[in-house]
């Protein structure tokens, strides 16, 4: 996440995990937001910085990068980690 430090990074991190879970309507608790959130900020700055060739900055930029991340990675373990029912 471009433009902000660690205490902003991790507050975003937690938004952006939360709202991929709202948007995915899936219940995995704060530290898989928070786990999904970071990682995802990662994922999201390479989809939109490096892969296509965007450059943002600052705290709303970062957490659309970072939702959007979140959501494809929380996606992603979603097909691989099948809950049954």
């Amino acid at each position: 996440m471009q433009g902000v430090g660690w205490i902003a990074a991790i507050i975003i991190g937690i938004f952006a995990g939360w709202v991929a879970e709202k948007i995915l309507r899936r219940n995995d608790g704060l530290l898989m937001n928070l786990a999904a959130g970071l990682i995802g900020g990662l994922l999201g700055k390479w989809l939109i910085v490096d892969l296509m060739g965007f450059n943002y900055g600052g705290w709303i930029a970062s957490a659309i990068a970072a939702i959007i991340g979140a959501v494809v990675l929380l996606f992603i373990w979603g097909l691989i980690f099948r809950r049954r029912a």
